[in-house]
């Protein structure tokens, strides 16, 4: 068995505990550090290091250590992240260590750059948090365009309702907008400028331009119902009963061809 140099004293209890354990598993196997390097992607001198607390292993190297030397890599992998968080404070230490030798006139071991295993890992994390940055603002903007926050309502009056002439364009229900009403009167009859309907039935869960019709010429006439958004909620409810009550008309709250002909008064 290998006579292990003494672990720094300026390592973290964790970082010494985790190397410990790399050292046990590599004298178990048998195998020396050239024999090491070459059943794995890392060269001897990096194994020193790592087996001698002056680098803490990437976690591949950790990987291929319990693989060459038929251990179950569960447990080291755990060390290795308690290592991990330790690490800062003991390269910290480490190079207060070196200030210390440089002052006494010794030679500290140059560090030596990383591998290139180490490297590809790091930049392929790289590539793939961009990547993922990248999809999810691409994400936000195509929702912000669906959504248009920015937009103004009152700016731009009923830019999206149906057009007087021709096929309407589909409604859209988008929960808590409000739409304008502009309530005009055209050939003797009101008109909001969402529906020229006279005859469609409306109750509960309705929606549509129909509905945003009735709603704004429900508050035209004194009778609100809440937010003029195309769905017929309770409150539209409300006060097309409200309505309908000073109209003389059946009271049940569905909006009908009697209700209409009251409502284009």
């Amino acid at each position: 068995m290998p006579r292990w140099k003494e672990l720094p004293a300026s390592l973290d209890q964790r970082v010494s505990q985790f190397v410990v354990q790399l050292r046990r598993l590599k004298d178990r196997s048998g195998l020396s550090l050239a024999a090491l390097a070459a059943k794995t992607s890392y060269s001897r001198s990096s194994w020193e290091r790592y087996l001698n607390g002056r680098q803490l292993p990437p976690r591949g190297a950790v990987e291929e250590l319990a693989r060459v030397c038929g251990a179950d890599p569960a447990r080291l992998l755990v060390l290795h992240e308690i290592a991990e968080e330790a690490w800062p404070s003991a390269a910290s230490a480490a190079s207060a260590s070196l200030a210390t030798s440089a002052a006494s006139g010794t030679s500290p071991t140059p560090a030596s750059p990383p591998d290139a295993v180490g490297l590809q890992e790091a930049r392929r994390r790289l590539w793939l948090y961009v990547a993922a940055v990248a999809v999810l603002v691409v994400a936000l903007a195509a929702a912000l365009l669906a959504a248009r926050p920015w937009k103004d309502d009152d700016a731009q009056p009923k830019a999206d309702a149906p057009s007087a002439v021709g096929s309407p364009s589909p409604f859209v229900f988008v929960q808590g907008r409000s739409r304008p009403c502009r309530v005009e009167r055209r050939g003797g009859e009101l008109w909001a400028g969402y529906s020229p309907t006279r005859t469609v039935l409306m109750d509960l869960k309705s929606s549509g331009w129909e509905v945003l019709e009735a709603q704004c010429l429900l508050k035209y006439h004194g009778f609100d119902p809440g937010l003029t958004d195309g769905s017929f909620g309770p409150r539209s409810k409300a006060a097309a009963e409200r309505f309908q009550k000073a109209k003389g008309l059946v009271v049940d709250g569905i909006v009908g061809p009697d209700t209409w002909k009251e409502l284009r008064r």
